[in-house]
C-alpha cells in the first residue's frame, strides 16, 4: 500500500547517539500524533536503550528519530510499514508493559503482524464462540452488525452522496433482515447491498491542485468500480480513492483484531465470515458496521481539500500505491475507529457468554476496552465521544498547505479574487449596454427630468439653503445607513451611500425629506 521515494543516500563520517541527533535536529523528532506513531522507510529501527524506546526510520539522509521513555510518552499505537529493519524483543516488551500495540504491515497493505494487550483466553468463551453457529449467536450477531453497516450505507448515500432512490434501495433489504432465519440469507443481503451502494460512488469526482492536473491520469480524477481490474477485488487498487480505503480498512481490520484478542476471543472465528487461509474472520466482522465511518470520513476529507499528487505512486502494472508520508498521516485516524469497534466487540462478547448457560454475574466479560461498568458505577453511563481527526488541507490551485475551512492560499486567493474582479466588471460592462439596460435608465432619467421641471422652488423653506444644509443636515446624515435614505428620496443605493458620505449633494427637492430624516424641522438656529 505504501511506495517510498527514491533519494540521495548520506554518508556517515561517524556514528551519532540518538540523544546527540536530537538536541542538534529538533526538527527530526518524531512526536506521535493522537497517540500513533507511524514508521517507513529503510533501515527501520525498533529497540530500547537505557530504558527508553528508541524508534529510527525513513528514506537515505531524510532520517527521523524518537526516544520516549516509560512515563509521558502518549504512545498507544506503533505502526511499521515495511520489512526492513529490526525490531528487537526488549522493545516489544516495553510496548506490552504500556500497553501500547504494535502493527506491522507490508508496502501492499496486507496486516504481517499485530502485538497488543491481551488475557489469557476463557475456555468458556471460545468454546461459545466455536459453537455460534448452533447456538444462534452467529445470526443474531450477524444481523445486528449488517444492519448498522445498513443504516450507514443509507444515511451516506442520502445526505453526502445525494442519491435517495438508492438509499431507499438499502433501505428495502434492510428491513428484509428480520425476516432472514440463515447466515446466508444475510450475506446475500449484505452483498446485494454492497453493489447497490458502491454504485453510488460511480463517477465522484476528484479534485487535484490544478497544479498537479497534468500529472494526473484521467482515470484517477472519477470513482470507478470499488472492484479493483488488476485483481477482481478490492485489493490492487487502480485509483487514489481504492487505496486510500484499502489502507484506512487494513488500520481498522488492526483495531478489530486487538479488540477481539483484548476480550478473550479468536480473532479468526468469525460468525458472518466464513472460516479461510490468512483471515481474521471475526475481525473482519466487527469492521462492518465501522467501514461506512471511513467511507464518510473520507467523503467529507475529499470535499474540503483536494489530493496532492505526490501522495500516490503508480507502478508498472497500474497499481496505485499511496507514499509512506500519506500512508502515515492515515495512521493517525486509528484512534478514531478504536473507538467505534470497541463497543462493538463488547456487545459480541457478551452475547456469546449468554449462551454458555452461566449466570450474568459470575465470569461475565469486562468492559476493558470501553470502561462501560466503571462509568456506569461513577454514575457517567455514556460513552465519551471520540475526538475529531484534523486532515490537513491543501490549496486547490497549487496545493500549498492552508488552515482547515479555506480553498485557497494567500497568493492565490488574491489572484483569484482579482481575476474575479475584471470578470465581474466586464460582465457589468456588457449587462449596462443591453437594451433593457438602457431602456431602465431612460426612464429614469425621463422621471428625474420632469420632477424637476414640476418642482416649484418658491414652497421650499427660506431657511433651508445649501450652506445650511451642508452644515446642519449632512453632518448627521453619516450616523444612518443607506436604506433609509434611499426609501426616503426614492434614488438608487450606490447615490444613497454618495449622499450619506458627502461625496454628492441631492437635488433642493430632497432637502425637506433628508432634514426630517435626521430630525431637523424649521430651525434655522439647529446645530449639529
Amino acid at each position: 500500500m505504501a511506495a517510498t521515494k527514491t533519494v540521495a543516500h548520506r554518508l556517515r563520517l561517524r556514528k551519532f547517539s540518538v540523544p546527540e541527533i536530537l538536541a542538534a535536529n529538533p526538527h527530526l523528532v518524531i512526536t506521535p500524533r493522537h497517540g500513533v506513531v507511524t514508521l517507513f522507510g529503510y533501515g527501520i529501527q525498533v529497540r530500547v536503550d537505557g530504558g527508553h524506546l528508541i524508534l529510527e526510520g525513513g528514506i537515505g539522509a531524510d532520517r527521523r528519530y524518537a526516544r520516549f521513555p516509560r512515563v509521558g510518552h502518549g504512545l498507544q499505537r506503533l505502526i511499521v510499514i515495511g520489512a526492513d529493519g529490526m525490531v528487537s524483543l526488549a522493545a516489544l516488551r516495553w510496548l506490552a508493559d504500556q500497553n501500547a500495540a504494535f502493527v506491522m504491515l507490508d508496502r501492499a497493505g496486507k496486516i504481517l503482524t499485530i502485538t497488543g494487550p491481551s488475557r489469557i483466553p476463557d475456555g468458556r468463551m471460545r468454546r461459545a464462540q466455536g459453537l455460534s453457529l448452533t447456538s444462534g449467536a452467529a445470526l443474531q450477531i450477524a444481523r445486528e452488525l449488517i444492519d448498522q453497516k445498513l443504516i450507514g450505507q443509507e444515511r451516506i448515500v442520502r445526505q453526502k452522496l445525494n442519491k435517495p432512490d438508492v438509499a431507499d434501495a438499502i433501505v428495502g433489504l434492510r428491513l428484509a433482515l428480520p425476516g432472514i432465519a440463515d447466515l446466508d440469507g444475510v450475506r446475500l443481503i449484505e452483498s446485494q447491498a454492497a453493489g447497490i451502494y458502491w454504485s453510488a460512488w460511480r463517477g465522484k469526482e476528484i479534485t487535484f491542485p490544478k497544479a498537479d492536473i497534468h500529472r494526473v491520469p484521467e482515470h484517477w480524477r472519477t470513482v470507478s468500480s470499488r472492484r479493483s481490474s488488476l485483481s477482481g477485488s478490492p485489493r490492487l487498487a487502480v485509483s487514489p480513492i481504492q487505496a486510500i480505503l484499502n489502507y484506512l480498512y487494513a488500520i481498522l481490520e488492526s483495531e478489530a483484531r486487538l479488540a477481539a484478542v483484548a476480550l478473550g476471543l479468536d480473532p479468526c472465528l468469525g460468525v458472518l465470515h466464513m472460516d479461510a487461509l490468512n483471515r481474521a474472520s471475526l475481525a473482519c466482522d466487527l469492521m462492518e458496521p465501522v467501514r461506512p465511518q471511513i467511507d464518510a470520513f473520507l467523503l467529507d476529507w475529499i470535499a474540503r481539500t483536494p489530493l496532492k499528487r505526490e501522495w500516490f505512486f503508480e507502478q508498472r502494472d497500474g497499481n496505485c500505491r499511496l507514499m509512506g508520508e500519506f500512508a502515515a498521516q492515515l495512521s493517525e485516524t486509528a484512534r478514531k475507529w478504536r473507538a467505534a469497534v470497541a463497543p462493538l466487540a463488547e456487545w459480541a462478547a457478551r452475547v456469546l457468554w449468554s449462551t454458555t448457560g452461566k449466570s450474568a454475574a459470575k465470569g461475565a466479560p469486562g468492559t476493558p476496552l470501553t470502561q462501560q461498568r466503571r462509568r456506569e458505577a461513577t454514575g457517567t453511563s455514556e460513552l465519551p465521544s471520540a475526538s475529531s481527526i484534523n486532515m490537513r488541507t491543501f490549496c486547490s490551485v497549487c496545493g500549498a498547505a492552508i488552515p482547515d475551512g479555506r480553498k485557497y492560499c494567500g497568493p492565490c486567493a488574491t489572484s483569484i479574487r482579482s481575476k474575479q474582479i475584471i470578470e465581474v466588471a466586464r460582465i457589468g460592462r456588457i449587462a449596462a449596454q443591453a437594451p433593457d439596460a438602457r431602456a431602465r435608465r431612460a426612464e429614469a432619467w425621463r422621471r428625474t427630468y420632469i420632477e424637476k421641471t414640476n418642482w416649484d422652488s418658491s414652497k421650499q423653506p427660506v431657511w433651508l439653503t445649501e450652506e445650511f444644509y451642508r452644515n446642519n443636515v449632512q453632518p448627521k446624515l453619516k450616523r444612518l445607513t443607506s436604506p433609509p435614505i434611499q426609501k426616503a428620496i426614492g434614488v438608487s443605493r450606490p447615490f444613497a451611500v454618495d449622499i450619506r458620505k458627502g461625496r454628492r449633494t441631492p437635488h433642493p427637492r430632497h432637502w425637506v425629506k433628508l432634514a426630517e430624516l435626521v430630525g431637523v424641522r424649521d430651525q434655522p438656529n439647529a446645530k449639529v
